[in-house]
């Protein structure tokens, strides 16, 4: 059924959507779906909803759907994912947790946006990945550049952004530079650009040469 969203006033006086005080946008429903999910939780269940990567972060109507699921505890987890792993869309999507019965309020953020196999035309959640992160998530420990538990009034302060990156700093990959090596490649370049120029210096001068006898 298509999300239809304030085109129907009637819908924020719906159970499973007035508790948040606004309605998803009519062009991004998936916070509608997530609300409605959340409805049917009982006081001991969880949901887990794969959802795109902007309402983690977006302003104006998600933004306050956020700070009510925030505020009321609802949160357990949210977890990054690589990309290309769904046919029709190469976009990274984020699973959303959602409980109804945390032991307390931090919320717990994953970033497995690198745990894939590369195949032929998509990437591809290994038994071993899969593993890897419902260890993460089931012991809840932070991990360095994988896992953190980010306390409820850090997420207020930063305006209820529940992007990952925005908790779990991303590994840096890129190559460690020996600076005595560096430098040593760098004197001999600048003495072959030395030579260099007085090679040209000679050419030229040897054209000069050439033109003046003409």
């Amino acid at each position: 059924m298509k999300w239809i969203g304030s085109d129907d006033p009637t819908l924020i006086n719906d159970d499973r959507f007035a508790p948040a005080g606004v309605l998803a946008p009519k062009s991004k429903a998936d916070f509608a779906f997530v609300l409605h999910a959340l409805s049917y939780l009982s006081s001991k269940g969880r949901a887990a909803i794969v959802c795109f990567p902007g309402i983690f972060y977006r302003g104006g109507a998600e933004q306050k759907i956020r700070q009510y699921l925030v505020d009321n505890n609802y949160v357990e987890t949210v977890i990054s994912l690589a990309p290309n792993l769904f046919f029709g869309t190469t976009i990274a999507v984020t699973i959303l947790v959602l409980s109804k019965h945390k032991i307390d309020t931090t919320t717990q953020f994953i970033d497995a946006s690198g745990l894939f196999k590369k195949d032929t035309n998509t990437n591809t959640l290994t038994d071993a990945h899969i593993e890897q992160i419902m260890q993460v998530f089931d012991s809840k420990a932070n991990a360095e550049h994988l896992a953190q538990s980010i306390p409820f009034e850090t997420i207020a302060a930063n305006d209820y952004n529940l992007s990952v990156s925005s908790y779990v700093e991303a590994k840096d990959n890129r190559e460690v530079t020996d600076i005595t090596t560096l430098n040593a490649e760098l004197k001999i370049t600048v003495t072959k650009i030395d030579q260099l120029r007085k090679d040209i210096d000679g050419i030229v001068a040897e054209i000069e040469s050439e033109e003046v006898k003409a």
